[in-house]
């Protein structure tokens, strides 16, 4: 397979690429969502993000909701956004963040407005932002302007041996072209961490990464050791598929960054790139619809989710791309699939041929295609959120 040079995106204000064009409603916080959820009704072409968080938060926590709001809102997929919070304060700040990317977005406060007036008036503006996105045009972008992220999920033998190194073939591949990619889930790397710290590109990254995983382990590993944690690494489901130490899930993870790229840098949990093109790692949770909205915060417009028993996670604003390389599962989960290559464990499809036949359904959503996900209308959305609310 030739590589691909090209894919159809939206080049948006600031001049990154986008693969959708929403118009989204964001709240600000846990007491908007009503609302922003009323405007999205009232108007064809919107969609809401609601979410549980956004009150009394502080600290480390309330630098995250900001930056997961304020990425979320300037990811390329997005056209234009209305922000909807109680105070006017907190969603001015929001929207001062979005508008820095130059892109369309309003802010309205309930408090001291009313809840009818603000539905009233934010749906008169989000019909505007719906105009004018949907007269937008793709146009042939360079495949280096494009940013994916990966995540794995379900994980079973087929897992390590099969799909998350089908993604690490993508990315062996695409890497020398420019684009740019990122993985996370910092709990499942232990046991594979110190060759993870190996692939870093500097010896300095790979101590970022070290101290990264470190933190980890002191913040939840450590005051818990007594505790019974079997439930969640690995996962019931995880043991079942024959993953039956952490150890084993971790090699099986780590072989979705390929086998020779390296990563250039460690970012914080919905930490925009900042160090060029090249594979990122970030810090996030494994938990599926988390680690995907941190991963769509930092700017991702695609991402890849291998699967060993199946999951159905998708993702409001990055369209997430499912594969698996066990047969069960396309039979009994197939509707959620979008690339089988479980004819790597049959012998009737290599890994070259693997890696490829996600290249191309990889562009093909770019230039349209709707991932299972998006047909099936997961819009998974979660928040993380690192302390109790004061």
């Amino acid at each position: 397979m030739s590589l691909p040079k090209t894919f159809l995106g939206y080049r948006r204000e600031n001049g990154r690429v986008g693969i959708r064009n929403y118009v989204v409603i964001l709240p600000l916080d846990d007491l908007s969502n009503a609302a922003a959820e009323k405007v999205a009704a009232n108007t064809a072409g919107c969609i809401a993000l609601p979410h549980h968080y956004g009150r009394l938060q502080f600290g480390a926590d309330l630098d995250l909701h900001f930056r997961t709001l304020i990425g979320t809102g300037c990811n390329p997929n997005v056209a234009a956004v209305i922000v909807i919070g109680i105070e006017a304060g907190w969603t001015g700040k929001v929207v001062d963040g979005i508008r820095a990317t130059g892109k369309p977005v309003e802010g309205f406060g309930i408090s001291g407005n009313g809840e009818i007036q603000i539905v009233a008036d934010a749906s008169r503006k989000a019909k505007e932002m719906v105009h004018w996105a949907s007269e937008l045009q793709r146009e042939p972008c360079d495949i280096s302007e494009l940013w994916i992220s990966m995540k794995c999920g379900e994980s079973d033998t087929t897992s390590g041996l099969a799909s998350n190194p089908t993604v690490g073939n993508l990315v062996d591949k695409l890497d020398p072209l420019g684009v740019t990619t990122c993985f996370g889930e910092t709990s499942e790397l232990t046991g594979a961490e110190q060759e993870c710290a190996k692939r870093a590109v500097t010896p300095e990254i790979g101590e970022k990464f070290m101290k990264t995983w470190q933190a980890y382990m002191d913040e939840v590993i450590e005051p818990h050791k007594t505790s019974d944690l079997s439930d969640s690494q690995p996962t019931k489901g995880n043991i079942a598929g024959g993953l039956t130490t952490i150890e084993e899930k971790a090699f099986g993870n780590f072989q979705k960054i390929g086998k020779k790229t390296k990563f250039v840098d460690v970012l914080e949990p919905a930490e925009m790139p900042s160090a060029g093109k090249g594979l990122y790692f970030m810090d996030t949770s494994s938990a599926a619809a988390e680690c995907v909205t941190l991963q769509a915060a930092a700017g991702f417009v695609v991402h890849l989710f291998p699967t060993g028993q199946g999951n159905i996670i998708g993702n409001p604003i990055e369209p997430v791309i499912k594969l698996t390389a066990n047969p069960k599962t396309v039979r009994t989960m197939g509707e959620h699939v979008d690339v089988d290559v479980s004819g790597i464990l049959s012998g009737e499809m290599n890994l070259d041929q693997a890696g490829d036949a996600l290249i191309d359904m990889t562009i093909r959503t770019c230039n349209g295609r709707m991932t299972a996900a998006e047909v099936l209308k997961h819009r998974e959305f979660v928040m993380t959120k690192l302390y109790r609310s004061a």
